[in-house]
């Protein structure tokens, strides 16, 4: 008895063993998932300008690479392309990086200006191009990942429980989060994070490593070379990339941001001789607000305070309480030590590091004057589907809630470059609603700002300095679309989505039915045998229409960075993992799941996002966490529930991906609709769902 107890034991301990490799696997490949992404979405955006406007396309390439992958679990393993792949994708960004992309349709706004390139650069007429190149390439890179991590979550099915290896997976892509925040946070290079990625590849290729051990190495040596080659910034903050170009003679430094012109530093005091026409034009520019006023102000407020330029000309006009808001710290780090009047080292300036709208809503100062830096507004101005850093910036929530902090004679006052007279009417009609009354203008194009809008008590004096035609219509509120944080688009021409867009979203939806259609052709005759699966697709088409919709209103919390899809991806996985949790401990009646679904829904579009911009970053976190979160944890239980019902599980899964990439697209309504009504187009397609569900019930008892 005694050797057969000892042969059981040791059969025992060699299946926990499997277990606890495969599933030191499964977490592996899922942080690299994860962590990949994020890489993706802040390093193409920052080398290919054009993709920097479409973030949510990574998101939804990368979904769909991993669903292929998943339904190809069965199959000979791809995870030797995956280097193949990876260095086809950074090659290609090296080539492309050094290409100028441009439209010939100005109404689409993709004023890119290409400063670190040369001026005889290549030129393409054409932004679909790479966007759609780069898509393919993406979800190419995604399969074999997806295919690993299915075949992972399988062999966790047979040998343990199912849900504790989906936990794992989770846990993984936590970790593949929290990994990229803190090399962003601690302003590391791409060739760091891809260095880490391709270390971590190492693991999780499987038995094959040992024999392609070399090639391995030597793709990624060509890989991290490509990465080094790219890159032309200095300095990475946790927001951009970054260089300085400083003009030894005049001492003016050029502040790049992702490659576009993103402020100039300059002698802005007046006792600074004026060394040509064009520094006295700015000078004098900048200083024209000033000259207005009746006395002379005790204290500022600079939102978008960049490198310093107007804490400058604040000091120069004997101000003496100055707050300076900049989100970058690593560009106020610049500025202090580049800026050439060194505005930065007064003891009476005050610097903090957030975003312009967390700060209004969480001082309690008022101020004589307040300033509106240029906010990026003279660069990568775009209206395309991840709005912006400004546009929340832009908005009439935003001057009321600045508006809000002016003393009772205080003034404010908006230096502005806008390209198409449409953007200045709705600036004109946003300002004058918020303060009833026309705002003092000033046109001279200087090429940092050509308007100067000044607002309130501090300049109700004075009449506008050029009349205009739509000055004197007394319908302007209504004449002129106003940006609200609903519908924050300020570099859109009204409502809408237009044909570029339009064919953008065709092209992706044929290449994504390719993906799928091409290598199953199961999937083919599902639709002839079994018909389409509406509820497996419309739930896939909700969840990401709910996801991307997140990373577009968190912006206005997290401002439009990579740190949003961070925040997002984070949430909803954290949700996803505790109702994968909960459902081992107690698993609720689908009519629960679904009644709760339809509640959260509804609390998530009474509840203003507005809410946590008044919070410290932690209760910050907790109510994204809660806003985004909540209706997910119940379409997690949902989908759980439908999924385990499904016969044909691969067939299920495809349908449920197609749904996703649609969903994903659908977020482009928000163009016509605003950012809101998106939930309420989820709650409807929920619905739908639950309809279909308890129509097929009633077949089925039938």
């Amino acid at each position: 008895m005694r050797p057969c107890a000892d042969i059981h034991k040791l059969e025992r301990s060699n299946s926990l063993k499997d277990i606890n490799k495969i599933g030191l696997q499964l977490f592996l490949v899922s942080l690299v998932i994860l962590f990949q992404e994020l890489i993706l979405i802040r390093w193409l955006g920052t080398q290919i300008r054009v993709l920097a406007y479409f973030p949510n396309l990574i998101l939804i390439s990368t979904f769909l690479g991993l669903g292929v992958g998943c339904l190809q679990s069965s199959k000979r393993s791809f995870m030797l392309f995956w280097p193949i792949i990876l260095l086809v994708l950074i090659a290609s960004t090296y080539g492309m990086s050094r290409i100028i992309f441009t439209h010939q349709n100005a109404s689409e706004h993709l004023w890119l200006l290409y400063y670190d390139l040369p001026k005889n650069a290549l030129e393409i007429k054409n932004i679909s191009l790479p966007i759609l190149f780069f898509f393919v390439v993406s979800t190419f890179s995604f399969i074999p990942l997806g295919q690993r991590m299915g075949l992972l979550l399988e062999e966790y099915r047979v040998r343990s429980k199912p849900l504790i290896g989906y936990a794992v997976n989770i846990v993984g892509s936590l970790s593949g989060i929290v990994l990229f925040s803190a090399l962003s946070f601690i302003n590391s290079f791409p060739v760091v994070w891809f260095t880490l990625l391709l270390i971590s590849g190492i693991f999780i290729i499987g038995d094959n490593y040992g024999k392609y051990k070399i090639s391995y190495l030597v793709l990624s040596l060509f890989m991290l070379l490509s990465v080094h080659l790219t890159e032309k910034a200095e300095y990475y903050s946790p927001y951009y990339s970054l260089s300085i170009n400083k003009n030894a003679e005049s001492g003016d430094c050029n502040l790049l941001a992702n490659g576009s012109l993103h402020q100039i530093a300059m002698h802005l005091t007046r006792d600074q001789s004026s060394r040509n026409d064009y520094h006295k034009n700015v000078l004098e520019s900048y200083h024209l607000p000033y000259n207005l006023l009746k006395k002379t102000p005790q204290s500022a407020l600079v939102l978008g305070a960049g490198t310093g330029n107007d804490v400058a000309v604040l000091l120069d006009q004997g101000i003496k309480r100055i707050d300076a808001v900049e989100i970058d710290p690593m560009i106020v780090a610049l500025g202090k030590k580049h800026h050439p009047d060194k505005p930065y080292d007064s003891s009476g300036v005050r610097v903090f590091t957030t975003d312009a709208r967390s700060f209004l809503n969480n001082s309690t100062d008022k101020y004589d004057l307040i300033i509106y830096g240029t906010l990026d507004s003279m660069t990568r101005l775009s209206a395309l589907s991840n709005v912006r850093l400004d546009n929340f910036v832009y908005t009439f929530e935003s001057i009321m809630a600045a508006k809000k902090h002016l003393t009772s004679e205080g003034g404010m006052v908006l230096y502005f470059m806008y390209g198409e007279e449409y953007i200045y009417h709705s600036l004109m009609s946003m300002l004058s609603k918020a303060f009833n009354e026309y705002p003092l203008i000033h046109y001279n194009n200087n090429g940092l700002f050509n308007i100067i809008f000044m607002c309130g008590p501090a300049y109700k004096d004075y009449k506008p300095l050029r009349a205009s035609s739509f000055l004197v219509n007394k319908d302007l509120y209504d004449s002129f679309l106003v940006p609200s944080d609903d519908w924050p688009f300020l570099y859109l021409n009204g409502r809408g989505i237009s044909v570029f867009y339009k064919g953008i979203i065709l092209q992706i939806l044929v290449i994504t039915l390719l993906f799928l259609i091409v290598p199953f052709p199961e999937l083919r005759k599902s639709i002839s045998v079994r018909g389409v699966d509406f509820e497996m697709f419309l739930l896939g088409m909700a969840f990401l229409l709910l996801e991307t919709r997140s990373v577009t209103e968190m912006n206005l919390i997290w401002g439009a960075t990579w740190l949003t899809s961070a925040v997002v991806f984070g949430a909803i996985l954290f949700m996803v993992l505790a109702s994968t949790l909960l459902i081992q401990i107690k698993s609720f009646p689908f009519i629960i799941n679904a009644i709760l679904l339809i509640v959260a829904l509804i609390i998530s579009y009474i509840i203003p996002v507005q809410i946590a911009l008044g919070y410290s970053l932690i209760s910050k976190l907790f109510i994204s966490i809660f806003l985004i979160g909540s209706p997910l944890f119940f379409a997690s239980s949902c989908f759980v529930q439908i999924f385990s019902k499904r016969e044909k599980v691969d067939i299920a899964f495809g349908w449920n991906i197609l749904g996703s990439v649609v969903g994903g697209l659908l977020e482009f309504i928000s163009l016509q609709t605003g950012i809101k009504s998106l939930i309420i187009v989820a709650i409807i397609i929920y619905l739908i769902v639950f309809l279909i569900k308890e129509h097929n019930k009633s077949l089925f008892s039938n």
